[in-house]
């Protein structure tokens, strides 16, 4: 490696919006600040669920019954109503 070329490797702060802060070492310069890290995030801590957004599943599930209801139906020999 050429002297003189490379940025300073120093060691810095993390610090989180939970709270939690951890060093490490960057190019940059001062302490980074950061919105989510591995101590909140919901993947990492286990509290993942399931984001429904728009009502999207329960659309697809009525849907869903609807069509299952009318194979129902069809199988009884009997026309359903909407």
């Amino acid at each position: 490696m050429k002297a003189g070329i490379h940025p300073a490797y120093n060691e810095c702060s993390v610090i989180c919006a939970c709270g939690n802060h951890f060093k490490t070492r960057s190019t940059h310069k001062g302490d980074i600040r950061v919105e989510i890290c591995s101590n909140c995030h919901p993947f990492f801590t286990g509290r993942q669920k399931l984001v429904d957004t728009e009502g999207r599943v329960d659309r697809f599930t009525k849907r869903l019954q609807r069509v299952d209801a009318a194979k129902e139906a069809k199988a009884a020999g009997k026309k359903l109503v909407n």
